[in-house]
C-alpha cells in the first residue's frame, strides 16, 4: 500500500510535468508510436484480410503467418532491428516492431469478419442482383465490421503495452520512467509508469468496445426479437441489416 501511495505522490510530483520527459511529452510519445504503428500494420493487413476472406484463398497462409508473428518476443525483435537498422535509425526500427507485432491481430479480425457471415447471406446478396462490389461493401463489410474492429482492437493493445519496451533505446513513452527506475530501484517510479500503460490501455479498450458494439448493425444487434415487418429468417434480417 505504501508503494502504490508514493506512485501516486510521483505521478502527482510537479517535477514530473516538466522538462523533456514530462508525463504529457511520454504521453504524446507513447500515443504517437501506437497511433503510427496500428495505421501502418492496418494498411497492410486489412485489404489482404479482406481479399482472403472474400476469396477464401490463402487463409492456411494467412493463419501460419498470424501464428508464427505472435510467437516472436517483440523485445527480442526490437533489439534485432535496432541492430540491423543502426543507432541513427532507432525511431524506424521500433516502428518496424510495433507494426510487425500489430499485423496478425489485424489480419485475423478482417478475415474472420467476412468468413463468418452465413454463406446463405452471400447467396442471398448475389440473387438480389448485387455486383461484387456491392457484396463486398453493403454485406461482408458492413457484418464483418464488428471483428475488424475487435482485431483492431486487440492489435491496439498489444502495441500499447509493446511501445512500453521503446524507453529502452531512449524512444520516451510511458515505459521510460520504467526502464529508468529498475537500475535505480525507484520502484515507486516503476510502478507509476505501469500504472499510465494500464491506464492508457483501459480506456483504448473501453473506447473500442463501445465502437465494437456500435458497428453491429440494429438489425443483427436485434437478433432475438423481430420487429414489425422484419423478414423471418436469419438471412433475410442480415439483408436488412445491410441494406439499412
Amino acid at each position: 500500500m505504501n508503494l502504490f501511495a508514493d506512485a501516486i505522490r510521483w505521478l502527482l510530483d510537479p517535477e514530473q510535468w516538466t522538462g523533456s520527459y514530462a508525463l504529457p511529452v511520454l504521453f504524446g510519445q507513447h500515443l504517437l508510436y501506437t497511433v503510427v504503428s496500428v495505421l501502418v500494420a492496418a494498411l497492410i493487413a486489412v485489404p489482404a484480410g479482406w481479399l482472403i476472406g472474400h476469396s477464401g484463398r490463402g487463409r492456411e497462409v494467412a493463419v501460419a503467418i498470424s501464428g508464427a508473428a505472435r510467437a516472436i518476443p517483440s523485445f527480442g525483435l526490437l533489439i534485432l532491428l535496432v541492430l540491423l537498422f543502426g543507432v541513427l535509425q532507432v525511431p524506424a526500427a521500433a516502428l518496424v516492431t510495433f507494426v510487425l507485432l500489430a499485423i496478425p491481430s489485424l489480419l485475423a479480425g478482417a478475415y474472420t469478419g467476412i468468413e463468418a457471415i452465413d454463406p446463405r447471406v452471400i447467396d442471398a446478396a448475389k440473387a438480389m442482383g448485387m455486383t461484387p462490389w456491392q457484396v463486398f461493401w453493403k454485406v461482408e463489410f458492413r457484418l464483418g465490421l464488428p471483428l475488424l474492429i475487435g482485431g483492431l482492437r486487440a492489435a491496439t493493445l498489444q502495441v500499447i503495452a509493446t511501445v512500453t519496451i521503446a524507453g529502452y533505446v531512449n524512444l520516451g513513452g510511458f515505459g521510460y520512467p520504467i526502464i529508468q527506475g529498475i537500475p535505480l530501484g525507484r520502484f515507486d517510479e516503476v510502478l507509476a509508469g505501469a500504472l499510465l500503460v494500464a491506464a492508457l490501455a483501459l480506456v483504448a479498450d473501453l473506447l473500442f468496445a463501445i465502437a465494437q458494439r456500435a458497428a453491429v448493425p440494429a438489425g443483427v444487434r436485434a437478433g432475438g426479437g423481430r420487429a414489425a415487418g422484419e423478414p423471418r429468417s436469419r438471412t433475410g434480417r442480415a439483408l436488412r441489416a445491410a441494406r439499412t
